[in-house]
């Protein structure tokens, strides 16, 4: 039986589906940008910014600014759920004042003046 032919991984890696949005093309690229830095640092032939890049990445600086800015984003989330839910708030009390306005104007066209 003759055997197939071998396929290496650089035609691989072309064969795979195009993206179908510009975020997934996007993620296709940073992926294979960091394949090549790998690459690249395990022969030794990785430029001084390649190497500088990926030292900055295990720092404990770049760590720190990592989690600040996750509890930024979570602080924003949280400020958007707490308008969101003032302004429910503020309709409730609005409809709840109408309908307290249309209860006592409900008895007959007179209203006590004391």
């Amino acid at each position: 039986m003759p055997k197939g032919k071998a396929v290496s991984s650089s035609e691989q890696k072309r064969k795979t589906r195009p993206a179908l949005t510009p975020e997934a093309r996007e993620n296709q690229l940073i992926s294979l940008a960091v394949d090549l830095a790998e690459k690249q640092l395990r022969e030794g032939t990785a430029s001084s910014q390649v190497i500088t890049h990926y030292l900055k990445l295990g720092s404990t600086k770049e760590k720190l600014e990592k989690e600040i800015l996750e509890k930024q984003k979570e602080l924003i989330s949280a400020k958007t759920q707490n308008l969101k839910s003032s302004e429910r708030i503020e309709e409730l009390y609005s409809k709840a004042l109408d309908a307290m306005r249309s209860y006592g104007n409900y008895g007959g066209g007179e209203t006590d003046d004391y």
